[in-house]
């Protein structure tokens, strides 16, 4: 089985992007939203605000209304005047309050802290409705950019890189980026905002006492960022985990024939475990660092409200100020509830940056995708294929797919209109990558790929693949209806095109005794059909196409001799007037062909007809004897090695 863990970590050598990279990227996809981000932000700000206020409104209240005004507390009212303190500022009077008046300060400032509380939460509920909805607009975009990036890049990437990481990127990288325009971002800004109205308060009421309170702050910070940049490494290690295990996961869903047959279900079990272990121990170090941050930060938390309330006692009970500043039990109450607020956010930012963490590694990781440029693309100006007439040319074709490792080797070789071309030759020999350069699925490293005297490199690639049709020998079919597939080529083709198509090719007949015949809805890959069956559907949709220029790779080799046969009768129709290029291993197809060309070690090393080449005695006939033969009738076989015994006798 494949190390998928090792291939994707080898395969992500790219370095991550900084946080205000990625963070700026995801502002820019909000495009034109973020008219209601800015909206979401004045409401945090307004909420912010009224948490931040309320504390004062208590202060105020003790110390205006609820204290009693003794000649001491009218001193403490004139010490504050005197040293330019403006504590009561809802109210101007400063002595001899009457107890009506006071019960109707009191009240009003109940009410006003209360209309706060509301308008706050009123505020609260708006931030996360505004970015949610934007939130999941910009997902769905993202989503988007994705699955259109999957179909641009290039058949060489997902040569190197796993189905099951992809879809990791498309699925679980984008739901942690769900979970933290849901909940985690719209908090983490409020704390912030908050934090920041908390500090603006608290400079305003008094600048000394102020520093007390938040001498601690820089040991937060630097106890935030310490923990921080170790968890963002982790969950991003995190993140490249659980793309193995989807790696892991989607090969051995569709190889789990071929384990119960070799009885490989504990050994993938094992394997799995690892990886699944692997991805649980990473997510263990993210979240050891984040759980971490929340205590400590609650620690010193507590420590800056013991610093507060053991200075502000200490310089009451002594009838001190500090550096001017009066102090009273109202002015310790509302900085110990400030430091309260301040501390809160903190932890809650500090709780909350677990979500943003992840979705940091995650967005990298999407981020990562995106950035991989196609290495095949339309020239600027490239311009339509013209309908093709068929005549195709390889001119000292080099290709490679890794470097100082070519497959092709100066391989010339031309069709005309109308010709069938057979590629034969030994596994691995290039045959392959040839029809593949025709479409143009790569790129050649040297020469070029003429169509009609055009290369194919400067026409669009979507005008030049909708005049080819291609017929693999690993059919491919969709979780659809059997018309729908034989479709999928031609999505405009009519019910009726499509059974002719069938028809063709000899399916008809045995898509008619299907349960629902055409509309009969086939299972993954076409599950429930025989190798032929799937082979002769995929004939069709090619047949539906009625393509210029056809490529079978080896399409009958997965079918017994009488479909062969009927095949072979309907691909004599389709291919009439047509070029054709054939991988075969049939000896039937070679013989129909009208040239034929032996690969050997990515060069031509034989061109001719059938008889030609078998004449010549050389690479084609010994591969001929040992690989076609099977399919010669004995006598003829037993004739040429009779005339092949008398030429050697004599």
């Amino acid at each position: 089985m494949f190390d998928h863990r090792r291939r994707i970590l080898e395969i992500e050598t790219s370095k991550p992007q900084s946080v205000r990279s990625t963070l700026y990227r995801l502002w820019k996809l909000f495009g034109g939203r973020r008219v209601l981000l800015l909206s979401m932000l004045l409401f945090a700000v307004f909420s912010a605000w009224a948490q931040v206020v309320t504390p004062n409104l208590i202060g105020q209240t003790i110390d205006c209304y609820i204290m009693p005004y003794s000649q001491g507390q009218i001193s403490f009212m004139s010490d504050m005047a005197a040293s330019g303190q403006e504590q009561c500022w809802y109210t101007d009077h400063t002595e001899g309050l009457t107890r009506s008046e006071t019960l109707r300060g009191v009240g009003e400032l109940v009410l006003l802290a209360s209309a706060l509380f509301v308008g706050s939460a009123a505020a609260t509920g708006l931030q996360f409705y505004l970015m949610r909805w934007a939130g999941l607009h910009v997902l769905r975009d993202l989503r988007m950019s994705i699955f259109q990036h999957i179909h641009e890049l290039p058949l060489r990437y997902y040569g190197k890189h796993e189905a099951g990481d992809i879809m990791s990127r498309l699925t679980n990288d984008t739901a942690t980026l769900e979970q933290a325009f849901a909940f985690a971002l719209v908090q983490v800004i409020r704390g912030a905002l908050i934090l920041v109205w908390l500090v603006y308060a608290m400079f305003s009421r008094s600048v000394p006492f102020a520093l007390v309170a938040i001498a601690i702050v820089p040991f937060m910070l630097l106890a935030t960022v310490w923990f921080s940049n170790r968890a963002r490494v982790a969950y991003r290690r995190a993140r490249r985990e659980l793309g193995t295990v989807n790696a892991d996961l989607q090969e051995n869903i569709s190889s789990v024939r071929e384990a119960q047959a070799f009885t490989r279900e504990e050994e993938n079990i094992a394997r799995f475990r690892e990886s699944n272990a692997a991805t649980r121990d990473a997510n263990i170090q993210a979240v050891a660092f984040t759980s971490a941050l929340g205590p400590t930060l609650e620690a010193l938390g507590y420590v800056s409200i013991v610093i507060v309330a053991g200075v502000g006692g200490v310089l009451m009970l002594r009838d001190q100020d500090l550096f001017g500043t009066v102090i009273s039990l109202g002015l310790i109450i509302t900085f110990i509830s400030y430091t309260q607020q301040f501390n809160q956010p903190i932890q809650l930012i500090a709780t909350l940056w677990t979500n943003v963490q992840s979705a940091i590694a995650g967005a990298e990781r999407i981020f990562d995708f995106l950035d991989t440029p196609p290495d095949l693309t339309d020239k600027p100006d490239a311009r339509e294929m013209p309908p093709i007439e068929g005549r195709v040319e390889l001119r000292d074709v080099w290709m490679s797919y890794n470097p100082d490792e070519p497959v092709l080797k100066g391989v010339s070789l031309a069709a005309e209109p109308g010709q069938t071309i057979a590629l034969v030759g030994p596994t691995g020999a290039g045959k392959t990558t040839i029809i593949n350069l025709i479409p143009r699925f790569y790129d050649v490293d040297k020469g070029a790929v003429l169509i009609d005297g055009i290369d194919v490199r400067d026409v669009t690639r979507a005008s030049l693949r909708r005049q080819i049709a291609i017929v693999l020998q690993d059919t491919f079919l969709f979780s659809d209806t059997v018309m729908n597939n034989i479709r999928y080529g031609r999505i405009e083709a009519s019910d009726e095109e499509v059974i002719e198509a069938a028809k063709l090719v000899y399916a008809d007949d045995f898509i008619s005794r299907l349960p629902d015949g055409y509309q009969t809805v086939l299972g993954e890959r076409g599950s429930g059909l025989s190798q032929g069956q799937r082979q002769l559907l995929a004939i069709a949709r090619a047949a539906l196409v009625n393509p210029r220029l056809l490529i079978l790779d080896e399409a009958t080799s997965s079918v017994d001799t009488r479909t062969e046969r009927l095949i072979q009768k309907a691909l004599e129709k389709l291919l009439s007037g047509r070029t054709s290029f054939v991988i075969a291993h049939r000896l039937s197809t070679i013989r129909n062909a009208d040239r034929v060309y032996v690969i050997d070690d990515g060069q031509i090393v034989e061109q001719g007809t059938h008889e030609e080449l078998l004449a010549a005695q050389r690479f084609y006939y010994d591969l001929y004897m040992s690989q076609f033969r099977r399919d010669v009738p004995e006598s003829s076989s037993n004739g040429r090695r009779a005339s092949k015994k008398v030429t050697a006798q004599s």
